[in-house]
């Protein structure tokens, strides 16, 4: 059984019925993408891949478009399943440029600290919003307790993260 790569994980946990990249590609904004950023132009390519390994069976319009759509296999299934029971010990990634920038503080006028961290109070709260939109949905949902459990840790982390921001010196004279 061909193996999942870490690039194709997203595109092989697709959605049971047929779809399109660009369905694969809305669904991927309104979920994954707040913790698994890629580029849209991946589904596209790794549907491909996955389509020609076995695990997503693809279907072309013979007229039109000729938009595509891939349904997940039976051994593209296998091979989510067994990817699933590999428990990840990898390190989460942050990539912050207003952590970067902030790490090199020393060299800023307290005034462009005090901007930093008020730019990224901002940009945190509006995070925040929408890990909040998404838990309402799923919540209302009532059919997706895993899913509304990353929107919770979501929640908890971007809400840690501006409460830290808050506390940097200046912030409140800024």
């Amino acid at each position: 059984m061909p193996a999942v790569s870490a690039r194709a994980r997203p595109a092989a946990a697709q959605p049971a019925s047929p779809a399109a990249p660009y369905e694969l590609k809305a669904a991927v904004a309104r979920g994954i993408a707040g913790f698994w950023p890629f580029p849209h132009s991946q589904i596209y390519s790794e549907a491909a891949r996955l389509a020609e390994a076995g695990l997503l069976t693809e279907e072309a319009e013979s007229a039109g478009r000729r938009r595509r759509t891939y349904a997940i296999t039976q051994d593209g299934q296998q091979a989510l399943a067994a990817w699933l029971a590999e428990p990840s010990r990898e390190r989460p990634q942050i990539r912050s440029l207003g952590m970067l920038q902030l790490y090199f503080g020393e060299f800023a006028r307290p005034e462009d600290r005090a901007a930093l961290a008020a730019a990224q109070i901002e940009v945190h709260r509006e995070m925040l919003g929408r890990y909040q939109e998404i838990r309402a949905v799923l919540a209302a949902r009532g059919d997706r307790p895993w899913q509304l459990r990353v929107a919770e840790l979501g929640l908890a982390q971007v809400t840690a993260i501006i409460k830290e921001w808050e506390q940097m010196p200046g912030v409140q004279d800024a």
